[in-house]
């Protein structure tokens, strides 16, 4: 599958609000209620991009992925947010019909490289753990709760 990695372009918020929305309904289905995927989620999506598109600090990372012309993926680091003095991997997501395509890898390659790393994924999970697991990452042991998603256990790896 042909792919372009570009940075995201403010024109892109709205493209990606549903990008992102779309690809946790496919990730975590069996972990949410139906009902979390509301008008309101969706327009939280949209806020946040725009903050994100904004936000000029350099040492954040974001890239997106583009295939036939679609905004297929995308990926966000910067900064340890949990006090870690290693660079995090804040988001990583990517269309289910473009797994196995080696844009994943891309989107890593071009946030992280291979630099030394922190990143949270979520207990049920598998895909997500096995692609981490082969870029050098594993567990700590450390977890954590969303109090807004109490249903969704996030696991520490770190590389």
């Amino acid at each position: 599958m042909d792919f372009t990695l570009r940075a995201p372009e403010p024109a892109d918020v709205e493209t990606l609000a549903q990008l992102h929305t779309r690809c946790w309904k496919q990730s975590y289905a069996n972990q949410l209620p139906a009902d979390y995927f509301t008008p309101e989620q969706l327009e939280s999506r949209r806020t946040l991009w725009g903050r994100l598109l904004a936000d000029q600090n350099p040492a954040l990372r974001r890239v997106v992925a583009e295939s036939q012309g679609e905004l297929v993926g995308f990926a966000l680091a910067g900064p340890g947010l949990d006090g870690e003095d290693r660079l995090q991997l804040y988001s990583l997501y990517l269309l289910a019909q473009c797994h196995g395509s080696g844009i994943g890898q891309g989107l890593l390659d071009a946030v992280l490289g291979d630099e030394p790393a922190v990143l949270w994924v979520a207990r049920g999970n598998p895909r997500a753990t096995a692609f981490y697991r082969r870029n050098g990452f594993a567990f700590d042991g450390a977890e954590k709760t969303d109090p807004g998603l109490p249903q969704m256990i996030e696991l520490r790896m770190l590389r």
